[in-house]
């Protein structure tokens, strides 16, 4: 499973730098997308995929019994959805202001900020 899953982190890398290439402010915000689900996937990879016992001690016991999921990648990508939402929203507004002060969307065509 572990493997499987490095394809498909590693396909969505390969994707996200693509699209970062290309001309299109849009295709950018695609691109930032696709790397943040890339690093998502591979933190929850690394974190080690168990269908074990949730992380929740015992009655009566004072530490945790093995095997059990670790919640620590679990809560990293959380945060880090939230981070990622917050940055494509904002993204998202800073095109729509360039696109209407700028009338394109091409990154090579806005070369100077002297002609706003």
């Amino acid at each position: 499973m572990e493997s499987l899953l490095a394809f498909v982190v590693g396909g969505l890398y390969a994707g996200g730098i693509y699209l970062m290439l290309r001309r299109s402010m849009i295709k950018l915000i695609f691109g930032l997308v696709l790397l943040g689900h890339a690093s998502n996937l591979l933190i929850f990879t690394v974190g080690r995929l168990t269908s074990d016992q949730p992380p929740l001690v015992p009655d009566g016991a004072e530490t945790l019994t093995e095997p059990f999921a670790d919640p620590l990648p679990q809560a990293l990508i959380l945060t880090a959805i939230v981070i990622g939402f917050g940055m494509q929203a904002f993204a998202l507004v800073l095109v729509k202001r360039m696109f209407l002060t700028a009338r394109t969307d091409d990154v090579h065509a806005i070369t100077t900020t002297d002609t706003f």
